[in-house]
């Protein structure tokens, strides 16, 4: 098998993907790499060749070698078969006009389900994978390097350590409580509180909550009693026995005079 890719990266910074497991891993079209492996590159890689869609689980290792060429082998079986793939491949990387072009040597052998599809699709399948592998590593970002650490950097103060262990929630100032009687709920300028509120809290401490609710306001929120529409009915009880009276001595006055004559 021989293939190329052209990459629009420098020759550097491709190798530098190749060696690392990682963006390798990542670069594997389909592959779900398995959480924890590192070294060699682990998990279950799905491919459709033609119709059909197989799973095989297996490992993919990358070794670089001392030409600049890195050495791929592989070995995988089939999720849901006896069916085996095993791979050995060599990957060099060249300089070309605006990028990087990746060359692909090896051999695959393979016996299971994909021996029994076209040699054709099968060929076909395998040349764009290998060319979505190598775009995919020519787009991954170049990981960053970790900043050396200054061993002459000053250390944080001393008091500044000793001041944030001496800090205890015990010291931290409390604010009153909102429902306090003795808060200063008065936003005027006066440093008393007016009659009105002083006589208001000193009936409302030592009763309870609902006495409290429903007692009505007193002081300048007092309620204004409503005026008198009825005539007090004082003078009307003295007034009709005073009436009758009259009226019985007139009778009595009357009799008498009429007699006399």
């Amino acid at each position: 098998m021989e293939h190329e890719v052209f990459v629009p990266v420098p020759p550097d910074r491709l190798r530098a993907s190749l060696a690392d497991p990682a963006q390798v891993a990542r670069a594997v079209p389909g592959l779900q790499r398995d959480a924890g492996a590192e070294r060699p590159v682990a998990g279950r890689l799905r491919i459709r060749v033609g119709g059909h869609t197989i799973t095989y689980r297996g490992e993919l290792r990358v070794s670089p070698r001392d030409d600049d060429a890195f050495t791929v082998e592989g070995d995988a079986t089939e999720a849901r078969g006896t069916g085996t793939v095993t791979l050995a491949l060599t990957l060099r990387v060249t300089e070309a006009d605006g990028g990087s072009t990746l060359h692909v040597h090896g051999t695959a052998t393979a016996d299971g389900r994909i021996t029994e599809l076209e040699p054709d699709t099968v060929g076909s399948t395998t040349r764009r994978l290998l060319t979505r592998f190598a775009e995919n590593l020519g787009a991954a970002e170049p990981a960053a390097p970790e900043a050396p650490e200054d061993p002459e950097a000053p250390d944080e103060p001393e008091q500044e350590q000793e001041q944030e262990k001496r800090t205890s929630v015990f010291e931290a100032e409390v604010p009153p409580p909102a429902l306090d009687p003795l808060a200063d709920d008065d936003f005027t300028d006066s440093p008393e509180p007016p009659a009105e509120a002083a006589h208001a809290r000193r009936t409302m401490i030592g009763r309870s909550a609902e006495e409290v609710d429903h007692a009505p306001p007193r002081g300048r929120y007092a309620p204004v009693p409503a005026p008198q529409t009825v005539v007090p009915t004082e003078t009307l009880r003295w007034a009709a026995p005073a009436a009758a009276l009259v009226v019985a001595s007139a009778i009595v006055v009357t009799k008498a005079l009429r007699r006399r004559r």
